[in-house]
């Protein structure tokens, strides 16, 4: 199988070698179709993203765009911690590009929104009043400080489709995104944190972050669901789940 090595944004790394022959490719920050579709490989393989929680988003939305979760593992080298370093346990500095290169591809949660976006490890709405539903539970009511989103490290992962027809008729996931209402307090701020397979918001329009990128205009309605397919991820242990 083969490896993509993609440097996101100018730092010079992509003049050095990723080891076991492997080559970065310089691509944009937060890179697109043309930068990365023509680098992807023809067959089951990995691709390692060297960037921000944002670049890897990106590079991730162009696997499920053509169709590429199931049979490409995703390793990242973060420039910074980060929360998806915390989120999913991974190393920053020099062992990050071997854990990205060689750990083991373990599904995780892949959730995706209804504006074509995804999550990597945060998502964050900020201020909010209004109505949120995660699946039938009302969760918010109201004005709130935030609302954060993440895929649930603790999720199980998704079972493998088979060519058992039956297979789709499976339920679907009843989990995979953790959202955390942030509530003012007399003292302190309260967090109440619930499961859930989807997040739908209605609130006066707001900003919207996808993994520290804004939404480039505010809106006054989003939902969060997770894919039907998990992403392989490359980890070195069982993620934390901290953030």
């Amino acid at each position: 199988m083969s490896t993509t090595a993609l440097c996101c944004g100018n730092d010079g790394h992509a003049t050095q070698s990723a080891g076991d022959g492997v080559q970065w490719q310089q691509v944009p920050e937060m890179p697109g179709r043309a930068d990365v579709d023509p680098l992807l490989p023809d067959g089951p393989g990995r691709v390692v993203v060297r960037g921000s929680d944002a670049d890897l988003a990106a590079v991730v939305l162009r696997l499920l765009r053509k169709n590429r979760i199931a049979d490409l593992a995703v390793g990242y080298v973060p420039v910074r911690k980060s929360p998806a370093t915390r989120l999913w346990g991974l190393p920053v500095g020099p062992d990050a590009v071997q854990v990205a290169l060689h750990g083991a591809a373990r599904p995780v949660p892949l959730v995706r929104d209804d504006s074509g976006g995804l999550l990597i490890a945060s998502g964050l709405i900020a201020p909010i009043t209004g109505q949120v539903y995660c699946d039938d539970q009302r969760v918010l009511n109201g004005p709130a400080v935030r609302l954060e989103v993440s895929p649930d490290p603790a999720a199980e992962p998704l079972a493998e489709p088979t060519s058992d027809p039956m297979s789709a008729m499976l339920e679907p996931a009843a989990d995979g995104l953790l959202v955390t209402t942030v509530r003012r307090g007399l003292l302190r701020q309260r967090r109440e944190t619930t499961k859930a397979r989807a997040v739908q918001a209605g609130f006066r329009d707001t900003t919207v972050h996808r993994d520290g990128a804004e939404h480039p205009r505010p809106v006054g309605k989003w939902v969060w669901y997770r894919h039907t397919e998990d992403l392989q991820l490359a980890l070195r242990a069982a993620p934390t789940g901290k953030r």
